[in-house]
């Protein structure tokens, strides 16, 4: 957008940067046993899944981590729904 520079901060770019902190947004330290349990209760996705499975299908997360075509992040095939 105009007047917003890329400059990198800490060794993050701008778009790096959004993805961080909506990756931070969904962190949690759950045991093995709470997890098992809210799989069996809870209808929403641990928060790793709702972020991992949101961006790994985002060609903005890509381009902004580099990430190769083929690479964990960058599956050849994508889920495109829009």
């Amino acid at each position: 957008p105009e007047g917003k520079t890329n400059k990198k901060i800490d060794g993050f770019s701008r778009d790096q940067r959004f993805f961080l902190g909506f990756a931070q947004m969904w962190c949690e330290n759950d045991t093995d046993q709470a997890l098992r349990l809210l799989a069996q209760t809870n209808p929403h996705s641990p928060g790793q899944w709702r972020v991992v499975g949101a961006v790994v299908n985002m060609p903005e997360f890509q381009k902004a981590f580099s990430c190769k075509a083929g690479q964990a992040m960058a599956p050849a095939k994508q889920c495109r729904i829009w």
